[in-house]
Formats: structure tokens, sequence, C-alpha cells
């Protein structure tokens, strides 16, 4: 006879999730009105058009990507990284679906897979929405401000849950909030999304109590109960439910959602690195070139040979391995697809692509760490992103938590209206002040620095 534990488990091992119900246009916060109204544009792709004209996807342009903003050689900023993690995962999110219209052929399941595309697009416009200023030491200079600075302080007067938030702070997590939470003056729902976009950007869909040391999760406790609203929707796998340790299986998009940001960070880097003379020319074709066999190998330096211009060569290489890495990642999610609707599929989709592949991009991400990540423009704009954050962050933490000095009032009184900087509770004011910093564009956290240090003033 079986305990409670055993059909549990039972019951995991049976479970598989049903594009039927993966594909859902409801809208979070307004599914009282859902309709299936007709118009040349399907919901999913409305979840596109109004990220698209969101202040949050503006700010992007002015968020350090990897190295710092412009000068006289144009790099990636957040911006133009989500827009290309657009491009890609549609056209990979595209593939997948016509190889799994196929096999779904006269089932009920084949009419959702056409909106697949649609979907992953607008994830990954909006993947990044979360993140602080100044890339992902923004992330570990919010994180450690709690776990190794002046924030350590409010240990005691936080649950357990909340305190985990805020030393395993997290963009991805972030961005969930953003898109979700109904911040004052707002509507209710926040951006008022589909479930199916929404539950395509948690990367780590579990609590912040299972982040363990990768410092990764997926929801803030504020938007537990929302999360937990859209996967029961969704039909996603629960992994575990006990003891405010919240965790399920990944909605199936977020493999390829993941997979495009990816390809794109780490092909773009190289090219971005290469503008930046910080990879010679001969060393990006080389490691370019590793991503084809002999005959493609041998096509590209012809094509590479009527062309002079070093950067339209390694832009020529570039949008040829970004087509092979999609088109690997789209075979491996369709080979694996049974895994991946089980919630039995560990790992990437790039952990899954062939030898040659796989070796070249392995090859890509060590030259990465080696040469790009360590250089010294990208260290010292984290060195000065770390300062920056952790000011900003004492001084609005002791305003919220003294309110009635005469400074918090003076400091407070420039927050925008929209985060609630007097919550009743302290973790509220907390999350307040993380909603207003992470907000931030570089410029405008740099700015905000040097005027309440005094070093710089309005025009008098």
């Amino acid at each position: 006879m079986m305990n409670d534990i055993d059909t549990r488990f039972q019951a995991m091992e049976e479970a598989k999730m049903s594009w039927r119900r993966l594909i859902c246009d409801k809208r979070f916060g307004l599914e009282d009105y859902h309709d299936n109204r007709g118009g040349t544009r399907s919901d999913f792709q409305r979840d596109f058009d109004r990220l698209v004209f969101s202040s949050p996807f503006r700010r992007l342009q002015n968020k350090t990507q990897v190295f710092p903003l412009p000068g006289s050689v144009f790099v990636h900023n957040r911006l133009t990284h989500s827009m290309e993690v657009a491009s890609v995962g549609r056209s990979m999110a595209n593939e997948v679906a016509n190889a799994l219209r196929r096999r779904y052929e006269g089932l009920p399941d084949a009419a959702a897979l056409d909106s697949i595309g649609e979907i992953v697009a607008a994830a990954c416009l909006a993947h990044d929405l979360g993140n602080p200023p100044f890339g992902h030491s923004g992330e570990k200079a919010i994180s450690t401000f709690f776990s190794e600075g002046a924030g350590a302080d409010l240990h005691e007067e936080l649950s357990a849950e909340q305190w985990a938030d805020l030393i395993h702070f997290e963009g991805n997590a972030n961005a969930f909030r953003l898109l979700t939470h109904q911040f004052n003056g707002r509507r209710k729902g926040g951006f008022a999304m589909t479930y199916s976009m929404l539950a395509s950007i948690v990367k780590y869909p579990f609590s912040s109590t299972l982040a363990g040391d990768r410092n990764k999760f997926g929801f803030f406790t504020s938007e537990k109960e929302a999360f937990r609203r859209i996967a029961g929707e969704l039909g996603l796998i629960v992994t575990s439910d006990c003891r405010g340790a919240l965790s399920y299986a990944r909605h199936p998009l977020v493999y390829i959602v993941e997979a495009a940001d990816d390809i794109c960070y780490e092909v773009m880097d190289i090219e971005d690195a290469h503008k930046l003379k910080i990879l010679s020319t001969q060393e990006v074709k080389s490691l370019l070139l590793n991503f084809f066999d002999d005959s493609r190998r041998g096509r590209c330096e012809e094509v590479m040979g009527h062309i002079s211009d070093p950067n339209e060569q390694i832009a020529y290489l570039r949008s040829g391995v970004i087509g092979v890495l999609v088109s690997r990642c789209a075979e491996a999610f369709v080979d694996h697809e049974e895994e991946i609707l089980r919630g039995r599929f560990h790992g990437t989709l790039l952990a899954r692509v062939p030898g040659r592949e796989k070796m070249a991009y392995e090859c890509c991400n060590a030259i990465s760490w080696d040469k790009i990540y360590r250089a010294s423009d990208v260290v010292n704009i984290e060195l000065a992103g770390n300062r920056i954050i952790t000011f900003l962050l004492e001084k609005f933490i002791h305003a919220v938590r003294h309110p009635k000095l005469n400074y918090s009032k003076l400091l407070l009184s420039q927050v925008p209206q929209q985060y609630d900087v007097h919550a009743p509770d302290l973790f509220g004011k907390v999350q307040a002040v993380l909603d207003h910093v992470s907000g931030m564009t570089d410029v405008y956290a740099l700015d905000l620095f040097r005027k309440l240090n005094g070093l710089s003033l309005p025009a008098v």
C-alpha cells in the first residue's frame, strides 16, 4: 500500500505538460475580461508591442550589457541585446513549431503551436527588464549589500523568505515583479501580460530559499502567489511546495528564450570585443570558423576574400554562426520534447548540440571569460557600479527607515510616486527602494550619486 510520498512521486513521474494548456492568452490581472477577440494582432503580438512602447524597455538603452556605454565605437546595451535576442528567439521557436506540427498533425495540441514564435519573441524582449544598472555586477552589488554590507542589519527584522530574496537578488525575478506587480497608481496585474509570456521569462521557477550558491531564483516572496496562479493555469509540473519552498518545472519555451539569450551574448560579446580591439581579427575568425564543417568553412573563406572591411568579415561569420546554433538548438528541443514536457530535461539546449558546435561554443565561452569579462574597462565598470549602487542603497534604505528626518524627507520626495516607500512593513519599504534603484539607468544612477555627494549641482 502506497503512502502519501509514494503517491506524490508516482504522480510526478506520470505528469506531462500539454501544449493546449501551456499556450494561454489569458492576461494576468484581467482574467475577468478575457475573451477570444479577433483582429490582425494576436494577444501575444500585443504583448510584444506593449513592451516596445514601455518605459522600462526604453530605459534599457542606457543600461550596460558588458562594455561601457559607447563613445566612438558603438557596442551593445541592454536594449539592442534584447532586440537581437527576440529576433533569434523567434527564428528558433518557428523552427521548433514547424517540426512539432508534423509530430502533432491531426491532434488537438497542433493549433497551439502556431503561437510559439510570438510568445518567445515577447519573452525575449522582456527577459532583461529587471536587471539593475551596470550589468550583472549590479545584481551582485545589491545582493552583497545585504549579505556583506550595511543591509545586514535588517536580517533579524525580516522573515527567512524575505531575507533570502534580498541576499540572492536576481534580475530574472525582478523582471517578473516589474511585469506583474501593481505599483502605486497603476492598474491591477501590472503590465497585464499573457500567462504564457510571463511563464516564459522565468528561467528559475522556484523561490529564493532554493537559490543555493548560484543566487538564482524566479520570483520574490511578494510574487509567489502570482506565479503559483500562472503555473496552475498552464499546468506546470510542481516539483516542491513545502515550508515556503515553491518549485516547478520550467515552461518549455523558457529553454528557447534561454538559448537565444546565450547565443546572442556569447557571439555578440565577441564581435564587440573585436570592434574594441580586445580580440584580433584573426583570433575571432578562428573562433567563429570552428562552428562550420570543412565545406562550409571553405565557402566562408571564399566570401571573406571579397570583403576588405574586417568588421564586415566578422559580421558575416557571426550571422552564419547564429544561424547554425539556432538550427541545432531547435533540433535539440524537438529531440528532447518528451523530457521537457515531463519536466525531466536538465541543463540547456546548447549543451545538447552536436560535438563540433558544442566545442566551438565552449571555446568562445572560455575566451570570453579569459579576455573579455576580465578586461580592464569591464572590471572598472563593475567597481564603479558597485560603489554607486551601494551608496544609493545606503541612503534610500536609511531614509525609508527614518522617514521623519529632514534629509529623508528631501530624498524620498524625489522618488517616483509609483514606488511605495511608505509601505506599512519593512520589507515593502525595502522592495520600493530596490524597485527604484534597479529601474535606474547607468547614467541616472551616476548623476544621482554625484548630486548626493555634492559633486554636481543644478545650474543656478
